[in-house]
C-alpha cells in the first residue's frame, strides 16, 4: 500500500467514528507525550489543540504560529500513535485559499487524516472558498480527509443573539456545500440549542465541552456526533504548574504534585 492509501484507510475509519449513538470523545493533545497518554487511555483517535500546541511552542493561539512549526508538531504526533490523528489548523495557516491548500497538503504529508479549520471573523463566503481549497487538495491526494468546519458565531458572539442559530445553520450549509465533512460549533452546550443545531445540520455535529457541560451520553442523545475538550486539558496541566510553583515559593510545600503520573510510566510511553 502507498502512504496515501494507508491514510485513506485511516481517514475512512476516523469518519466512521462520528455517530450520535456513541459520540467520538476527543481529549486534545499538544505534544507527543500527551498524544500517547490519550491513546494509551483508550481514545480511538487523537486530536491536537491549536492553543495547546501554540503555547507549548511559545506562541499565542490565533493564526500566530508559523505553518512549518505546526506541521512539524503534527508529524511528530502522528508518528507517535497508531490511531487516526486530526489536526487543528486554526484558520488554515494561509492568507488565501491556495495557501490553505498548501497547508492541507502538508497536513497529509505529516500523517494526519482530519483537520479543524475555523471561520473566525472571516466572511462565510471567504471561508467556503478556503474549505473548497482544502477539499480539493485532499481529493488530489486521494485521501477522504475529515474536514471539520468550525463555525464561530457562538464562540465569538457574532451577530445578534436572536439570529445566531439561523446564521450558524446557514454557514454550516454553505460549508458543507464547499466540501466540509462535519461542523464544529464551539461556545454552546445548552441542550435546546444543541438539539436545534443537530436537527438543522446535515452532517456530524461537534461541540466543545468543559466543566459544567452535559455528559457525552447526554450530548449524543441530542444528536451530537463528536465531543471535544479543546484547550481545557492543556489549561489544566498549566494550572498545575502555576499552583505547584506558587505553593513551593510561598510555603515550601508540594501539595499540587499529589496524584502525578509515575516517572517510569511517562518515560516508557515515549520510548521507541
Amino acid at each position: 500500500m502507498t502512504d496515501n492509501l494507508v491514510l485513506a484507510k485511516l481517514a475512512a475509519g476516523f469518519t466512521a467514528l462520528h455517530t450520535p449513538a456513541t459520540p467520538l470523545a476527543l481529549p486534545n493533545a499538544w505534544d507527543v507525550a500527551s498524544a500517547r497518554l490519550v491513546e494509551a487511555a483508550g481514545a480511538p483517535a487523537v486530536a491536537t489543540t491549536s492553543a495547546g500546541v501554540a503555547w507549548s511552542l511559545g506562541s499565542p493561539d490565533g493564526d500566530a504560529l508559523a505553518r512549518d512549526r505546526a506541521l512539524d508538531l503534527i508529524a511528530r504526533v502522528a508518528a507517535a500513535v497508531s490511531v487516526p490523528v486530526t489536526a487543528d489548523i486554526e484558520g488554515g495557516f494561509g492568507a488565501d485559499p491556495a495557501a490553505v491548500a498548501e497547508t492541507v497538503t502538508g497536513v497529509l504529508a505529516a500523517g494526519a487524516v482530519g483537520i479543524n479549520i475555523e471561520d473566525g471573523t472571516r466572511s462565510p463566503e471567504e471561508h467556503a472558498e478556503r474549505l473548497a481549497a482544502a477539499r480539493s487538495a485532499a481529493d488530489t491526494a486521494g485521501v477522504p480527509l475529515y474536514v471539520n468546519a468550525r463555525v464561530d458565531t457562538y464562540l465569538k458572539g457574532l451577530g445578534e443573539p436572536s439570529a445566531r442559530l439561523d446564521e450558524t445553520l446557514a454557514r454550516a450549509a454553505a460549508y458543507l456545500r464547499a466540501g466540509a465533512t462535519g461542523i464544529f460549533v464551539p461556545g454552546v452546550t445548552d441542550p435546546a440549542t444543541v438539539a436545534e443545531l443537530a436537527r438543522g445540520i446535515d452532517a456530524p455535529l461537534n461541540v466543545l465541552v468543559g466543566p459544567g457541560a452535559p455528559s457525552v451520553a447526554e450530548l449524543g442523545a441530542l444528536g451530537v456526533a463528536r465531543v471535544s475538550l479543546g484547550s481545557w486539558v492543556a489549561q489544566a496541566a498549566y494550572a498545575v504548574v502555576r499552583r505547584a510553583t506558587e505553593e513551593l515559593v510561598s510555603t515550601g510545600t508540594y501539595g499540587p504534585l499529589a496524584g502525578s503520573l509515575p516517572y517510569g510510566e511517562l518515560n516508557s510511553l515515549v520510548q521507541g
